[in-house]
């Protein structure tokens, strides 16, 4: 298998994560990946988990997105691979929905209110609610770096070894968090995202959701060889991240709004890089309802006009 800083180069049996699966993965993930959403081996993901995580201030740029009825209707209506979520939110809404849209249940969760120096996030619900509910995906957010990474990583082992109990594949929200990251570049920096990348595909993620790394000369200084030296575009950085996480296939994340041009060639990016789509969240749902499906629409052509990867 060749690999180069340039351009992914697997041969596609090699590539092919869907082949190593077990049975109850693979038609799970088949679904998001064929069968709803863009399809075509691409994943589009709206994530609905900021009221936990950021709290309310999220839904002030368009008052009707408080309503998760909004997003769920949204991402059944728009097409969308599925729609990701806590427990509280799913028991409530996700039955009107299911059969319309898919459902990745995220199991654990934490405020925006205590200092993210010592950042971790607690399971509140499990595997058998997902099965329950008929989620065809679980979602984890571990902390890499964290000084409770410790707890983190023993309770991420814990969730994929349900994961591969009930045949449910794992999304890894794979967050660097923690006052040791912010001295080593931040947790935005190409040092910190690929190492997370490598971290939740070693942790046993199907899906890993990975932020954009920020390129900063001043900030970089403070990594760790080789990444306080290392001089990349873009395009490189994010293929770097893509390429540490193995055969698990990668979705990025929009995070605060930006303009239309950036999300489409943030989207093209990642497509470009080997990943397998996109999961944005406020970038989408914080506009109006025809705003929304119009940019939607131009992420999903953006995809499958950029897919290089086979899943």
């Amino acid at each position: 298998m060749a690999v180069s800083v340039g351009k992914i180069e697997l041969s596609t049996d090699r590539q092919s994560l869907l082949a190593t699966l077990s049975p109850g993965k693979r038609t799970r993930l088949r679904r998001l990946l064929y069968d709803y959403g863009p399809g075509e081996g691409t994943l589009l993901f709206l994530p609905i988990d900021q009221g936990i995580e950021h709290g309310p201030r999220d839904f002030f740029p368009n008052p009707a997105s408080k309503d998760p009825e909004y997003q769920f209707s949204l991402a059944a209506e728009a097409g969308y691979s599925a729609i990701a979520c806590s427990y509280g939110m799913a028991s409530k809404y996700f039955p009107d929905y299911a059969g319309q849209v898919p459902l990745i249940m995220k199991l654990n969760s934490k405020t925006d209110i205590p200092p993210a120096d010592e950042a971790f996030s607690p399971c509140n619900a499990s595997v058998e609610d997902a099965v329950r509910i008929g989620a065809d995906a679980v979602g984890y957010t571990p902390y890499v770096g964290s000084p409770k990474q410790e707890q983190d990583l023993i309770q991420v082992g814990k969730v994929r070894q349900e994961c591969d109990r009930y045949g449910m594949p794992l999304v890894i929200w794979a967050y660097p968090r923690g006052r040791d990251i912010e001295k080593k570049g931040g947790r935005d920096s190409l040092f910190a995202i690929d190492y997370a990348a490598r971290v939740a595909m070693e942790m046993g993620a199907d899906v890993v959701k990975l932020n954009m790394p920020k390129l900063n000369p001043e900030k970089d200084k403070d990594a760790p060889a080789p990444y306080n030296e290392m001089q990349v575009t873009q395009a490189e950085a994010i293929r770097h991240c893509v390429e540490s996480a193995g055969r698990a296939l990668v979705v990025l994340s929009g995070g605060s709004k930006v303009d239309d041009d950036k999300l489409l060639e943030q989207t093209r990016m990642i497509l470009e890089a080997g990943g397998s789509g996109v999961i944005f969240g406020r970038n989408v749902w914080q506009r109006e309802w025809g705003a929304a499906r119009e940019i939607i629409e131009q992420i999903k052509d953006t995809l499958l006009k950029s897919r290089v990867r086979i899943p």
